[in-house]
């Protein structure tokens, strides 16, 4: 069951997830939702086609797919990594008669075995932070069939200003950003929001909290794990009950914009854009990228006396090219420190002049940090456009206390975790000796 909001492990080698399963089975949600909820967004997705093909994410135990299968006469694929949820659904589809139009399979939702353009419809109520708001629209986007819709609901902060305690919860559980940060994140993945309203207050109790609560008092405390989540879910809901202003499940729709992304001023349209790290050939290229995107060389000057130092390392040059395999844009992971933990910093990035906008900035970018990850790196910084970098996860520094030894501007400084099981650590920090920081 993936459509709660605390993020857990759902292999059934796992005790801890053994548990929130056994806490959470035969519930009638999951997560926060209603079938009032679900209506709503079919009216909003508007006028579908007949049997609309609809891929169900992250599905639990099937409200939603049930209720697309009756009142939209849709074919549903239901997609959840947890069997014993699918099997509870394939009982009441074959229950309502409803077995010939719900097909189930185990699977992770970043990992779909289906061709492009395969859905008319995909819908993930309370379930995409399982992947990652940000990976699943970019996974999800060639499965999108011509006139195809997103429907989705996210958990996101409601106001600028959330209070420590809740801050302080979701950082550690799954780090929440505001619509506008969505929203920015919807369009760098090349979808229109069309559609957002925040679910009301009833759908985390009527059919989620109020049930659950009553669960918990009627669990065994005495099977292995059940304590533990038991106490998470306690703690999950008596933060809703101090701190409800401070956030919310939202729903989107979104809608693949005609041109993805957009259409670069020398008129050539890239669909998707090439990454791979530098080579030796694309020195003199990077130059000139870097040199064309600033007012002056200094970036540029800076990538080559940083190729030159101990905090370069190989493969975190990472180039985006044209149809043509020339290379128009460039991001750069370089060694640094906060305090004495290593870390990353995430300068410069640039794109020739006639291709920004267009999405090859943020395809280098999004291609440095998964090389990153890949090599087992944790922790970025960037020093950089508040509103730009916190599309790829990032956060401001000086809320995980994390600072500079030179003065700049609280929101410009920020970073990020490369994975989640590693918080980031506190510190000044240190960079590379050519910033001259």
């Amino acid at each position: 069951m993936n459509d709660h909001p605390t993020p857990v492990r759902t292999d059934s080698a796992d005790p801890a997830a053994d548990a929130f399963h056994a806490l959470f089975d035969g519930l009638p949600r999951q997560g926060p939702g209603s079938d009032n909820t679900t209506r709503r967004l079919l009216r909003d997705a508007g006028r579908l086609p007949a049997r609309p093909r609809i891929l169900d994410g992250g599905c639990g135990q099937g409200r939603a797919a049930l209720l697309l299968a009756q009142e939209a006469a849709a074919r549903v694929t239901a997609v959840d990594t947890y069997q014993s949820a699918l099997d509870t659904l394939t009982a009441e589809a074959a229950r309502q008669c409803l077995d010939q139009q719900i097909t189930t399979l185990n699977c992770s939702m970043d990992q779909l075995p289906f061709p492009d353009h395969s859905f008319d419809v995909i819908w993930c109520e309370g379930a995409v932070y399982t992947v990652g708001f940000d990976h699943a629209l970019r996974t999800w986007h060639r499965l999108l069939a011509p006139g195809g819709v997103l429907v989705l609901t996210e958990i996101e902060w409601s106001t600028p200003t959330p209070s420590t305690a809740a801050r302080t919860y979701w950082e550690a559980a799954y780090p929440l950003r505001t619509h506008a940060a969505n929203t920015d994140a919807a369009q760098a993945a090349g979808y229109q929001v069309t559609t957002h309203w925040p679910l009301p207050e009833s759908d985390w109790w009527t059919e989620y909290y109020t049930p659950l609560t009553a669960r918990i008092a009627h669990t065994e405390p005495t099977t292995p794990g059940i304590a533990q989540a038991r106490e998470a879910a306690n703690q999950e809901i008596a933060l809703r009950r101090a701190h409800s202003g401070d956030y919310h499940y939202a729903a989107y729709l979104l809608r693949p914009e005609p041109n993805t992304p957009s259409t670069p001023k020398n008129g050539h349209t890239m669909t998707t854009w090439n990454t791979r790290a530098e080579t030796s050939d694309d020195i003199t290229a990077i130059h000139d990228v870097n040199a064309a995107a600033f007012d002056t060389t200094n970036e540029a000057d800076l990538v080559d006396a940083l190729r030159a130092d101990s905090s370069w390392i190989e493969g975190l040059s990472l180039v985006t090219t044209n149809e043509n395999g020339t290379v128009v844009g460039h991001a750069l992971l370089t060694r640094c420190h906060i305090g004495d933990i290593p870390a990353l910093c995430l300068a410069p990035c640039a794109v020739l002049p006639d291709y920004q906008r267009t999405g090859a900035g943020s395809a280098a970018i999004r291609a440095a940090l998964k090389a990153a990850k890949d090599m087992g790196e944790h922790y970025v910084t960037v020093l950089g456009h508040p509103t730009y970098y916190p599309r790829f996860g990032f956060t401001r520094a000086s809320t995980h206390g994390i600072g500079l030894n030179i003065e700049v501007p609280d929101e410009a400084l920020m970073a990020m975790t490369l994975d989640d099981s590693h918080p980031l650590p506190t510190g000044t920090i240190h960079y590379a000796a050519p910033f001259g920081i």
